[in-house]
C-alpha cells in the first residue's frame, strides 16, 4: 500500500558518514548528483564533486569541506526521490549538520545559501577550539541518565565534558576538554560501560565550548533569507518546530553548543504518526540508530542504487 505523506519522514546524516567515492553508483546513473555537487563548487570555488571521488580523505574530512559535501550529497539523493517518486514526507529532521539538509530540502534556506552557510559553519567550529585542547568520545551501555550524572560529575569550567550526542539508546557520544573527555572515558569503564572509545575528531562539536563560535554564526544567520515552512522540521535543540525565522536562528546558533537529542526526535516523529523514516546521504548511520529507538518503525537508508530501489518499493 501507498504510505500517507503523515507516515513518512526524510532525515538527513551529519559529519562523520563522508566517505570517498560516496554516491558514485548514483551519480553513474542520475545527472542529479553531479549538478547538485557543481552547484555548490561554483558557490566555493572548490571542485567539491573531485574531492568526493577522488580524495584525498584528509582534506575530505576537513570539517569546513566535510560539511558542504555533506550537504550536497543529502541534497542530491533528495532531488532524486523527488524526480522518481510521487511520495513525500510531511516531516524533516536532520542529525547535526543534517538539520541544514533538512531545512534546504523542506524549502526553507536556499542551497547556495546553506552551502556557504555550513562552510563557514565548519570554519567557525574549527577555530573556536585549537587542534588538540578537545575532543570526543563515544559510550555504549550505560544510560543517558548515568552519562549525565557522569559529565556533571567531573566538569569543571576549565576541564569540562558534556553529553553531546544522545544518538540512541546505550549510545551517547561527550565532549569536552580532551583530558576531561579521556577522564569520563575511563570512569564510564568502571561504570559499566561495554565500550568507551575515544573518536578521531578534534572539533568538540555541541558543548559550551561551542559557544564563541556559535555568537558568530548567529550574526552570519542574520543575513541568510528564510522563506516559511512547507514540511515540518524537527529540531535537535529542543525536539521542536520553529517555523517563525528569527527563532530559528536562533535555534540553528544554539545547536553548536547544546547536545543532540536525536533519540527523543525519532520518538517524537513516530509519536506524530510516522510509521517510515528514510535516510537521504551516504551510509546508513542514522538509520541504524532509528531501528535502535524504535524497531517497530521501518527505516531504511537510500545512498545507492540498490537501496533507492529498496525505499521506492517500500513507499508503493
Amino acid at each position: 500500500m501507498t504510505v500517507a505523506s503523515e507516515q513518512l519522514a526524510f532525515v538527513f546524516p551529519g559529519q562523520g558518514s563522508q566517505s570517498i567515492g560516496m554516491l558514485r553508483s548514483l551519480s553513474e546513473v542520475r545527472p542529479e548528483v553531479e549538478s547538485t555537487f557543481a552547484e555548490a563548487s561554483e558557490v566555493l570555488g572548490l571542485d567539491l564533486w573531485r574531492l568526493v571521488s577522488e580524495g584525498p580523505a584528509e582534506e575530505l574530512n576537513r570539517t569546513e569541506n566535510t560539511q558542504p559535501a555533506m550537504l550536497a550529497a543529502g541534497v542530491a539523493v533528495w532531488r532524486i526521490w523527488q524526480a522518481e517518486s510521487d511520495a513525500r514526507p510531511a516531516w524533516m529532521a536532520g542529525h547535526s549538520l543534517g538539520e541544514y539538509t533538512a531545512l534546504v530540502c523542506g524549502g526553507r534556506i536556499a542551497f547556495a545559501d546553506a552551502v556557504q552557510l555550513v562552510r563557514m559553519r565548519g570554519k567557525l567550529m574549527q577555530e573556536a577550539v585549537p587542534e588538540g585542547v578537545g575532543a570526543m568520545a563515544a559510550l555504549l551501555s550505560l544510560t543517558d541518565e548515568q552519562v549525565g550524572h557522569l559529565c556533571r560529575e567531573l566538569s569543571t569550567p576549565d576541564a569540562l565534558v558534556a553529553a553531546a550526542n544522545f544518538n540512541a539508546p546505550g549510545q551517547v557520544v561527550i565532549a569536552g576538554h580532551a583530558a576531561a573527555v579521556a577522564t569520563a572515558v575511563e570512569q564510564a569503564k568502571q561504570a559499566g560501560a561495554k565500550r568507551a572509545m575515544m573518536l578521531p575528531v578534534s572539533v568538540p562539536s555541541h558543548c559550551a565550548l561551542m559557544s564563541d563560535a556559535a555568537g558568530k554564526l548567529r550574526a552570519l544567520l542574520s543575513s541568510v533569507s528564510i522563506a516559511p515552512s512547507v514540511v515540518r522540521v524537527v529540531h535537535n535543540v529542543d525536539v521542536g518546530e520553529h517555523p517563525d525565522a528569527d527563532d530559528l536562528r536562533d535555534v540553528l546558533a544554539a545547536q553548536l553548543h547544546e547536545s543532540v537529542r536525536w533519540t527523543e526526535t525519532v520518538r517524537h516523529l513516530v509519536g506524530q504518526g510516522v510509521t517510515h523514516i528514510v535516510e537521504c546521504g551516504p551510509g546508513k548511520v542514522l538509520a541504524g540508530l532509528n531501528k535502535r529507538i524504535v524497531p517497530d518503525c521501518r527505516s531504511v537508508p537510500i545512498h545507492d542504487l540498490e537501496s533507492f530501489a529498496v525505499a521506492r518499493e517500500l513507499m508503493t
